[in-house]
């Protein structure tokens, strides 16, 4: 038996039993079970599984298992439960209801953890196309020939998903309130249709693209609403006709006069206030961002973030804050490389060498659950060596031009030409990282229960 299919059956049987799993899902690093019966989960158990890096008890329960572990994992699940992924049981609604009570979960972490939801299946694709935009953009920095075919070919397929993001976004978005996600689609393809130049209302031309994702978001959530609540009256024997068209009719015309409005003011005024808090609060303010981004990732919301980097790199062509954000998880390669050399524990020892790479790569979460957090004070340190490069990073003014990576798999997507000093600005947070964790971090007997 394979290794994943090996941590499945021990998942599955810490988990009370396939009769008790009504949803499989995963994301980059992280197995997600919803369960019937929470009290039947062996929550210690879990935790103690041989490549198992962390557990956490949310909406659903997240079994960190780490890239290119968790499609495997998550796959023999599938085949031992018979549930395909995403699959949800009749009883899921309650289910989900009753958790969110029980966990008493602010509006704000819930409506943080939806953007996430929208944001983590283009992922993948983000990561793909941000590369190979990055790899086009560093041979045009490097003088090749704009009208290379290669070259050309490149920006086209890079290009791709960022040219039909808001599609891709309101199909997710109307999916993830309920709604029929091709007519959160066609929220997406309103927003940014070039057409919408061409037309003038109230005496004013509109603008393509207003509002960006946030207008897409609010607009395919319109969508879902109002298609529920046509639904309602729309006879049966018509409503394969007339809802969907009374919806589109209703929340199309809603959009152009006051959602991409409302939605370009809400964006000028975030990105416009992270730029300024930026300007003027320099290293401060980067220093803030980066040593307080772990805990975001912590608790899976830092996916709520993605909207504002989209924003950044539609206004102004690149996102100052994501270099930034990076510094986080290179303060915790700093802090686990620290903890490598001092320690004795040959479990630990294992579990940084196996984390480490994709550390490096900016995979932050396998350290993060296997590690720094586990050990408590070292995950505090890790965020300090990350506020140090953090500071750097805002006071050379780095940029990325696309989001799906951090790390150094970051280099080729940073504006500029700045890839040296972004560079430095991670063996900064590499260096601080080390010390604080190396001299006042970590203690042998933390390890012991690890």
């Amino acid at each position: 038996m394979k290794r994943e299919q090996q941590m499945a059956v021990e998942i599955l049987e810490r988990l009370g039993g396939k009769e008790n799993i009504t949803r499989i899902a995963h994301c980059m690093t992280r197995v997600r079970v919803s369960l019937s019966d929470h009290q039947k989960a062996d929550i210690a158990g879990l935790k103690n599984i041989e490549g198992v890096m962390g557990v956490i008890e949310d909406e659903t329960l997240q079994i960190v298992v780490g890239p290119g572990v968790v499609n495997k994992v998550a796959a023999s699940l599938c085949e031992l439960t018979g549930l395909q992924l995403g699959e949800v049981m009749e009883d899921i609604a309650a289910q989900k209801k009753a958790e969110i009570q029980q966990h008493n979960q602010t509006p704000f972490k819930r409506l943080l953890r939806k953007i996430g939801s929208i944001f983590i299946p283009l992922i993948p694709g983000l990561v793909a196309s941000g590369i190979i935009n990055g790899i086009a953009n560093f041979a045009k920095n490097a003088g090749v020939d704009p009208t290379e075919t290669w070259l050309q070919l490149l920006l086209l397929i890079g290009g791709g998903i960022f040219a039909s993001l808001g599609v891709l976004v309101g199909y997710n978005t109307a999916k993830e309130f309920g709604g029929t996600p091709v007519l959160g689609a066609i929220a997406g393809i309103l927003v940014f249709n070039p057409a919408l130049a061409d037309i003038k209302l109230f005496g004013e031309a509109l603008t393509p693209g207003r509002g960006g994702l946030f207008a897409v978001m609010l607009a395919a959530w319109l969508m879902a609403v109002m298609e529920k609540r046509v639904r309602k009256f729309v006879p049966n024997a018509i409503d394969i006709i007339v809802t969907p068209l009374l919806t589109v009719l209703m929340v199309c015309l809603f959009t152009l006069i006051a959602v991409q409005p409302i939605a370009g003011w809400l964006s000028l005024g975030i990105t416009s206030g992270i730029k300024a808090v930026l300007d003027i609060g320099g290293a401060v303010a980067g220093a803030i961002l980066a040593g307080t981004f772990l805990p975001l990732v912590m608790v899976g919301l830092h996916h709520g973030l993605t909207p504002i980097h989209m924003e950044f790199i539609n206004k102004i062509g690149s996102t100052p804050i994501l270099p930034i954000l990076a510094m986080a998880g290179a303060g915790q390669v700093g802090a686990a490389i620290a903890i490598f050399v001092k320690t004795k524990n040959k479990r630990l020892r294992n579990i940084i060498k196996g984390a480490l790479p994709v550390g490096f790569l900016g995979i932050g979460e396998p350290l993060l659950y296997g590690v720094t957090l586990p050990l408590g004070r070292p995950f505090l340190t890790a965020c300090l060596g990350a506020a140090v490069g953090g500071a750097f990073q805002a006071v050379v003014k780095t940029a990325a031009l696309g989001i799906g990576v951090s790390g150094l798999s970051l280099i080729p997507l940073i504006a500029d030409n700045k890839y040296i000093l972004y560079f430095l600005g991670l063996v900064i947070s590499y260096t601080f990282g080390f010390l604080f964790t190396y001299f006042f971090g970590f203690k042998e007997e933390m390890a012991e229960n690890i």
